[in-house]
């Protein structure tokens, strides 16, 4: 590291809403309740499937792993985001703040990339239902959710690294709520040209690539179920696709319809919106989804519901 960059010594401050004061306090309460019902609906989810033999499918092997994402990005910002609301500011080590930014970004990559293997997993339970347990065998199920892993944290570990090689001089105040990569990049006092075309070219392969599968599959998915005689058929084969489709436009829809607006139209402070729901919306929302879309995973609840009322009664 730079022999300037004292920030290796300070660590940073996160700023949080201070340029709105009046938001820190509401912030703290919406932050501290929906992390709270997240946890408590992501574990209870993971619960569920491990523990009820009628949900050890492919679908929720993945799920399990998608609300373990989902629980861990949540607990990686937003305990230390409701100490910058609460006090108004935060200080964060500088090991801290990059280990921060490495898992978020590793586990943004892997819900993106672990959606489209769940689409990938529709495409071949309704097209391909014939084959449909060689082609999602538990071995081949562990094998993509490592690729989805390993995927997510060298992609992230690449930015992490970058970054690392910058210097920050005397600038320590992060106006973020955590160290979000692009929020740590304009306190650098060196180029960031690099990290920048690396954001670029991460965004395409990564995001577009999830797209490209997910609307291929879904693409298959479609022209088969309208090929199927019976309406009720129909609606009965799609409505295993509809928790997944609500997952990824849960997703990908925010980030999508923020960057896609023009400059004069964003909404300022647009980051910390994004953020905002990435870290605590969507992990919040997607166990619900999955649990009241789904017929299978309300049973299973009933079913936990009932043993515990037996045991009690017992």
């Amino acid at each position: 590291m730079d022999s300037e960059n004292v920030t290796a010594l300070s660590g940073f401050i996160l700023l949080g809403f201070s340029d709105v004061p009046e938001l820190q306090t509401p912030m703290f309460i919406i932050f501290l309740s929906l992390y709270t019902l997240l946890v408590m609906g992501n574990l209870l989810l993971m619960l569920l499937i491990n523990t009820d033999p009628q949900l050890y499918k492919p679908m929720y092997f993945f799920l399990t792993h998608l609300s373990f994402m989902d629980f861990c990005l949540s607990s990686a910002v937003i305990p230390k985001a409701l100490e910058t609301f609460l006090f108004g500011t935060s200080n964060i080590s500088f090991v801290g703040c990059f280990a921060q930014m490495h898992v978020f970004l590793m586990l943004v990559i892997c819900e993106c990339f672990l959606l489209g293997v769940m689409a990938y997993d529709r495409y071949a339970a309704v097209c391909q239902p014939l084959h449909y347990t060689a082609l999602m065998s538990r071995a081949r199920c562990y094998r993509m959710t490592m690729l989805v892993y390993a995927t997510g944290f060298l992609s992230s570990l690449v930015h992490t690294v970058l970054a690392g090689r910058l210097a920050f001089c005397r600038a320590r105040s992060i106006d973020h709520f955590f160290c979000e990569l692009p929020a740590l990049l304009h306190l650098s006092c060196s180029s960031t040209h690099p990290n920048h075309i690396l954001q670029v070219c991460s965004a395409e392969l990564n995001i577009l690539g999830s797209i490209l599968v997910i609307l291929a599959s879904y693409t298959c998915i479609l022209y088969t179920v309208l090929r199927m005689p019976s309406a009720g058929t129909r609606m009965k084969v799609f409505s295993t696709c509809t928790s997944h489709l609500a997952a990824v436009t849960i997703f990908y829809v925010p980030g999508l319809v923020t960057y896609m607006l023009p400059s004069e139209a964003r909404p300022q402070g647009e980051e910390k919106l994004v953020s905002v729901f990435y870290a605590a919306v969507t992990p919040l929302l997607n166990p619900l989804v999955y649990s009241l879309r789904n017929r299978e995973v309300k049973g299973a609840l009933r079913r936990l519901w009932g043993q515990r009322l037996d045991h009690s009664t017992g």
